[in-house]
């Protein structure tokens, strides 16, 4: 058996496998119960250094009295 045909066939199969098993365990690795409160806080990075809206109202107050 030459290298290529044992390499491919070791690709195809054992290879193949380790490969499946490692996204399965990732996948179960990202939904564990203890992770959520992980990503909720990750999600959050975004949003933190937004600063709050000017409130509409209060300008639309003083647009009024202007006129």
């Amino acid at each position: 058996m030459d290298t290529y045909s044992f390499m491919r066939e070791l690709a195809d199969s054992w290879v193949l496998l380790a490969m499946f098993g490692f996204f399965v365990s990732v996948i179960l690795w990202a939904f564990r119960p203890g992770g959520s409160r992980t990503y909720d806080e990750i999600a959050q990075i975004p949003l933190r250094d937004d600063a709050p809206a000017p409130q509409a109202h209060s300008t639309l107050k003083k647009g009024a009295r202007d006129v």
